[in-house]
């Protein structure tokens, strides 16, 4: 059963209730694309890929005035407890679609008429959160390629469980909670990008919600910097 202390500090896996999950953010992790990265949040586990700016053959996607970005998110078979049928469905469609309009604020793709950016988030270990975690992977993925940006996009989650606000829901707490709050800014200026929410909450607990899940924004940004500086720091 999940359990939250009356001091609202301790949670089943140790967590206060405004503590992330352990989380690793490492980046340029696969050769042959133009800008990768690794995230682990929890037992999440993240590739991001990025190619372009580039020609494509979705020419109706392309405009004449700016790149385009297209995100594709899937999840392996593996990646959580019944095997997952391959390919693309619903859940995945909605993602890679919100994942888009998450990360397009931040790109200066005025440079890049008729060209398009293509990213590939590929979940092959799912424990909750996973929309924020790609979102936080394909950021960095998106810097590591260079591509020029207003800001570094970050995700977190916020939700309710046993009628306590809470940060970052495991898959467990998640499955079990009352409500769940995706969300997404541009840690330089605040603005959100992405913003969902799913179950009932008060507009307190709305608002409680939305400020837990900024502050994890807010750290998750410091560990994707960390995991730039560290790359080309290395090099």
């Amino acid at each position: 059963m999940i359990f939250i202390s009356e001091e609202r500090k301790i949670r089943e896996d140790g967590r206060k209730y405004n503590e992330l999950r352990p989380i690793k953010i490492e980046a340029g992790v696969l050769e042959r694309a133009d800008g990768s990265a690794y995230v682990e949040v929890g037992g999440n586990k993240i590739f991001a890929c990025v190619y372009g700016p580039k020609e494509t053959y979705k020419r109706r996607l392309l405009r004449p005035d700016k790149g385009v970005i297209s995100v594709r998110y899937s999840m392996a078979p593996f990646s959580v407890d019944s095997r997952k049928k391959p390919g693309p469905d619903r859940r995945s469609n909605e993602i890679s679609k919100i994942t888009e309009d998450a990360l397009r604020p931040a790109l200066l793709l005025e440079g890049f008429p008729r060209s398009m950016v293509e990213v590939y988030i590929e979940v092959i270990s799912a424990e909750g959160g996973t929309r924020c975690a790609g979102v936080t992977a394909a950021a960095v993925a998106l810097a590591d390629a260079g591509i020029p940006m207003k800001d570094i996009p970050a995700g977190c989650a916020a939700g309710k469980m046993n009628d306590e606000v809470v940060l970052d829901l495991s898959e467990i707490e998640d499955k079990n909670g009352q409500a769940d709050v995706p969300l997404v800014i541009m840690p330089r200026t605040g603005e959100i990008t992405l913003l969902q929410a799913d179950g009932n909450l008060s507009q307190e607990e709305f608002e409680e919600a939305i400020n837990l899940a900024i502050d994890g924004c807010m750290q998750v940004s410091e560990l994707q910097k960390e995991a730039l500086k560290a790359r080309y720091v290395l090099e």
